[in-house]
């Protein structure tokens, strides 16, 4: 039996720049910071992000730098699955209150969406007090 997937899509308001805001969402060293436990990247330019001290490979997909990133995450034998997870990062402002919003897809197999919810909130928390936004 396969798990139902959750997409689960939102945005957060974030008072920092584009290129202030790029780096943490797409290095490891960013990510790092506030995503994870931990993020290396190995010989292949596979990210792994560590959570409670297990391992989740995930390969970056696509990238636009300063706009977007999504990270597709593999099986554990870093292979790609049907219906992957994956997490989306995309920066998009406001033309009319010139405010910048981070924009949140995460489709996993989290089904309670309030806990998802939480989850978000809590670690975009975490990335406003780096950036000071």
């Amino acid at each position: 039996m396969k798990a139902t997937k959750t997409k689960f899509i939102c945005e957060y308001p974030i008072n920092a720049s584009a290129k202030l805001l790029y780096p943490y969402l797409s290095t490891a060293s960013g990510l790092s910071q506030w995503f994870c436990d931990d993020v290396l990247v190995d010989e292949d330019k596979l990210f792994n992000f560590v959570w409670d001290g297990r391992n989740h490979y995930a390969e970056m997909t696509s990238h636009r730098t300063n706009r977007s990133v999504r990270f597709l995450f593999l099986d554990n034998n870093k292979h790609h699955a049907s219906d992957a997870s994956y997490v989306d990062f995309s920066i998009e402002s406001s033309e009319l209150t010139q405010e910048q919003f981070l924009k949140v897809i995460d489709y996993s197999e989290e089904e309670d969406v309030e806990e998802l919810s939480e989850l978000w909130e809590h670690l975009l928390q975490k990335l406003r007090e780096i950036v000071g936004g």
